[in-house]
């Protein structure tokens, strides 16, 4: 059981350009899957209305693709939130991803009940949440942590502005490192008419340490996924570093000693 804990948490970690797509249009599961995303998050939540809730998690499936598929399930303690969860229950889905996560015990619940098989990304979206995120990130089940950005300025009432989401970006990154689980997921970008936006965005999420970008639209995938590899030049100094050998040297009019050689080492990991 163990084992295959950690085979589906390390599945979950290689995830870089999840695609969310409504569960109510099934018509657009196979689309989402092949779009050149690395995983389908069907979305039971802000996607679909009141009304189309029950429909939604009827279409849910994960027989339309061999990428991971997500499931976004309705927060805990609304009215859908018991219903979404039997319904995932019947489904080999490779994680739950749960909005507005606050309580840590409430986590906790919803990954009891989902039981040890599926593993929870935990979407943190408020002020509440930010302020738990590294004890939500220690219990155990939860594999990721995931930043909902337009949510947390909506309800701290502040504007969706790089240097204003700095700390909170930063905070995700370090509650995922303190409980030793995979570098957070950022935020989606909204803007879909210039992707150098979408670009930027992801870029500077990798400068904190994020890895990987949740995506609205299929063509912002590509760029995702591009922003969190690394490009030549960093490989080329990565290459550089490492060639240079043991004990404090300089490498392009810079002192490099051994954590500067774990940087590289990263670099290269993450190149491969």
């Amino acid at each position: 059981m163990a084992e295959n804990r950690s085979r589906a948490a390390e599945a979950i970690a290689a995830i870089r350009a999840p695609l969310f797509v409504p569960a109510s249009r099934p018509d657009r599961f196979k689309k989402a899957a092949a779009s050149g995303t690395d995983a389908v998050i069907l979305d039971l939540e802000d996607a679909v209305g009141p009304a189309d809730k029950e429909a939604a998690r009827e279409a849910l499936a994960c027989d339309f693709t061999d990428l991971p598929v997500l499931v976004r399930v309705n927060a805990h303690r609304t009215a859908w939130h018991a219903a979404d969860i039997a319904a995932v229950g019947t489904l080999a889905v490779a994680a739950v991803v749960l909005p507005k996560s606050e309580n840590p015990e409430d986590v906790a619940r919803v990954v009891y009940a989902l039981g040890a098989s599926t593993p929870v990304i935990a979407l943190i979206e408020s002020a509440r949440g930010l302020a738990e995120a590294r004890r939500i990130a220690a219990v155990a089940g939860v594999v990721r942590l995931a930043f909902g950005s337009i949510d947390f300025c909506a309800d701290l009432g502040c504007e969706h502005l790089r240097e204003v989401l700095l700390p909170a970006r930063f905070e995700l990154v370090l509650a995922s490192r303190l409980a030793g689980i995979a570098a957070p997921i950022d935020g989606v970008t909204a803007t879909l008419a210039d992707l150098s936006v979408t670009q930027s965005d992801a870029a500077h999420a990798r400068s904190l340490g994020m890895n990987g970008k949740l995506c609205i639209h299929p063509k912002q995938i590509e760029v995702v996924k591009r922003a969190f590899v690394p490009n030549e030049a960093e490989v080329q100094w990565a290459e550089r570093v490492l060639a240079a050998g043991d004990g404090a040297v300089a490498v392009d009019g810079a002192m490099v000693d051994e954590p500067v050689r774990i940087r590289a080492r990263t670099i290269l990991s993450a190149a491969r």
